[in-house]
């Protein structure tokens, strides 16, 4: 994804899913909106390298970190499942991202709606990490065949970085999410999943997080966590 800059600031504002930019000149006629320390104007334009502040904020948003257990659906359930929101006492957040029924780990939950294309786009190549248990054990060129991509029915997944952790055991890390990839991965190879967990989203992890358990993602975790996603 190309940025063009110099960039009018209310474009800015609205490329980096603050605002609007009718909302972006209501804030900057406000004196709300700072370029470099200093009252943006109508019609200013910004550098990549310029600092932008927006002092609007009232709204706290909540982000918390989920390890989904097997057996529970992500989104849309059927007549006898039970998805996220019916398993946890959170209100008002929503899963970011999917995992299948049959997988389990971190999930992120939030009632902040401008992660998730910034999260799920594949223009934005983040760090995911799973840890995988084959029902075959693991070839001595596993690890090097994984890495380099896999045609998944047509389609050559991206080079991906794979740990060996045991006989049939292994953890891989991907920058894309194509549905079930691992799985189809495994399967191009000869091999069968008998367990997925996801371990990681970018800097977020299941920190010993039991199954149906969450917890708060805050400070230095949360600062770190937005940033890398351009909030």
């Amino acid at each position: 994804m190309t940025d063009q800059y110099p960039m009018r600031i209310n474009k800015y504002l609205a490329h980096k899913n603050l605002c609007t930019r009718r909302e972006a000149d209501t804030l900057i006629e406000a004196g709300k909106v700072l370029i470099n320390g200093k009252k943006a104007k109508l019609g200013d334009k910004v550098l990549e390298t310029d600092k932008v502040d927006v002092r609007f904020r009232t709204k706290t948003h909540r982000y918390f970190a989920y390890n989904k257990p097997r057996g529970i659906i992500t989104h849309s359930p059927g007549d006898d499942e039970r998805d996220i929101r019916q398993s946890i006492p959170l209100v008002g957040v929503f899963p970011v991202g999917r995992l299948d029924k049959d997988s389990h780990g971190l999930i992120i939950l939030t009632d902040d709606g401008r992660i998730t294309d910034k999260l799920l786009n594949p223009d934005y190549a983040h760090e995911k990490e799973y840890v995988v248990t084959t029902n075959e054990v693991l070839a001595k060129n596993f690890k090097q065949r994984m890495e380099g991509g896999v045609d998944i029915e047509g389609y050559m997944t991206k080079p991906s970085v794979v740990k060996v952790l045991g006989r049939k055991r292994f953890a891989i890390t991907l920058t894309e999410g194509k549905k079930h990839q691992i799985r189809r991965m495994c399967a191009a190879l000869g091999y069968t999943t008998a367990e997925l967990e996801r371990t990681r989203v970018m800097n977020i992890r299941l920190s010993g997080l039991k199954h149906g358990e969450y917890r708060p993602i805050l400070g230095a975790e949360l600062d770190t966590f937005l940033e890398s996603l351009g909030f």
